[in-house]
């Protein structure tokens, strides 16, 4: 039977005969920040950020299922079109430990600066 259930501070979801932990994000108050100073990224990060820590990503595959645009730079991150592109958001996924770091989020121009594998 599939659901969710809470074991201290960590949930874990039964599904299809296997358990998962839910994601945990840290932001380091970078997506905070990031839609202070552009409002109209607020909502889609929100979003973004929602499912995130729902999710049970397991593998890169896991991520390319749900977000078809996502890019996967190297060195375990992953890097997301927000608003439609005008943003990107770049990630370090740890998915044995199902831990998502936010390492970047800015404009493209901004993005076309860093090095995703690195940052």
């Amino acid at each position: 039977m599939a659901g969710s259930y809470l074991y201290g501070k960590i949930t874990v979801v039964y599904n299809r005969g296997k358990c998962y932990s839910l994601m945990r994000v840290i932001t380091g108050k970078k997506l905070c920040e990031f839609w202070a100073r552009h409002p109209d990224a607020e909502g889609a990060l929100k979003a973004w950020y929602a499912e995130a820590k729902h999710a049970t990503w397991q593998t890169p595959q896991d991520i390319k299922d749900r977000y078809r645009s996502a890019s996967f730079p190297g060195n375990d991150r992953v890097a997301f079109n927000i608003c439609g592109g005008k943003y990107r958001l770049v990630v370090l996924v740890r998915y044995p430990f199902e831990t998502v770091l936010v390492r970047f989020i800015g404009t493209h121009a901004e993005y076309d600066k860093i090095d995703a594998k690195e940052i």
